[in-house]
């Protein structure tokens, strides 16, 4: 991440969460399983991140998530029974930390790790998962490796890294997706909207393909796994908020594991990666 990138993401990000409420953390700790039966069921990333009894193997582990952002998951998982450190750029994040452990009793109370993580002073071989939800594609691949070489350090040698990213593994599914206009995304076919819109956009223009992830994490890691994610689910955009919503994408995210791996790779929209044994 460049000077100017990693400026941009600051401001970006404590604008986005500066005077976030912690109200509905707080409600969805509250009703942990219930939060985590709906959302681990319904949302790609939830599912993702979760998948293989993730929510039952983290209590009483310590877990390191890296851009922990509006704090949601790291404060799951600390309801959990994790003991979590919490790493964002944004200095918002560690005021939502703050509020958070001073309004539950976590069994391990968050710990807020504070600015460029590769300035970190953690010990080697310290964490049993490292996490990421939607943060390494922000990074400009130089960075990533040293966020991966810095992930393989902090882990301990039976520990687990996982990263929730977006999949681009078909360049023309890609341009179908910037002509369709997303949230305050206009479509490519608005070009001086577009324009403007991707010159204020923090994420860095860079690879987000499963070999990317593979290959990147080959030189750190000897074990990877790729687990395609959306491929169905990504439909569900046609329908309303509601009831019938979630059930098309509980069918979806369960009917879409069962699709050839290597169709279900190419046309997934998002991949739960997997890091495992770091070289030594």
């Amino acid at each position: 991440m460049s000077l100017d990138n990693q400026q941009k993401n600051k401001e970006h990000y404590d604008q986005l969460y500066g005077g976030y409420n912690i109200k509905n953390i707080l409600h969805w700790i509250n009703h942990l399983d219930s939060f985590l039966d709906s959302a681990t069921t319904t949302e790609t990333s939830w599912f993702a991140m979760y998948k293989n009894d993730f929510r039952n193997k983290i209590r009483g582990k310590k877990v390191l998530e890296m851009g922990c952002g509006d704090c949601t998951n790291a404060a799951v998982m600390a309801a959990l029974g994790a003991e979590v450190y919490a790493n964002d750029i944004a200095d918002s994040s560690g005021r939502i930390i703050k509020a958070l452990n001073e309004a539950y009793d976590f069994r391990y109370p968050i710990t807020f790790i504070s600015g460029d993580f590769l300035n970190n002073d953690l010990p080697s071989k310290n964490f049993d998962y490292v996490v990421g939800k939607a943060f390494l594609h922000h990074l400009e691949i130089p960075l990533e490796e040293k966020f991966l070489q810095e992930t393989a350090r902090l882990l301990k040698a039976d520990g687990e890294a996982r990263f929730f990213e977006p999949a681009v593994n078909s360049k023309f599914l890609d341009e179908i997706r910037w002509h369709i206009p997303v949230g305050n995304r206009p479509s490519k076919f608005q070009k001086g909207a577009f324009k403007k819109w991707k010159d204020n956009d923090p994420h860095p223009n860079r690879s987000f393909s499963s070999n990317h992830f593979e290959t990147a994490g080959k030189k750190v890691f000897k074990e990877v796994e790729i687990y395609p994610v959306g491929t169905l689910e990504r439909f569900g955009r046609l329908y309303k908020w509601g009831e019938r919503k979630n059930r098309f994408k509980q069918w979806a995210l369960k009917a879409e594991q069962k699709i050839p791996s290597g169709l279900n790779r190419s046309l997934s929209r998002a991949q739960l990666i997997v890091y495992r044994t770091p070289i030594q």
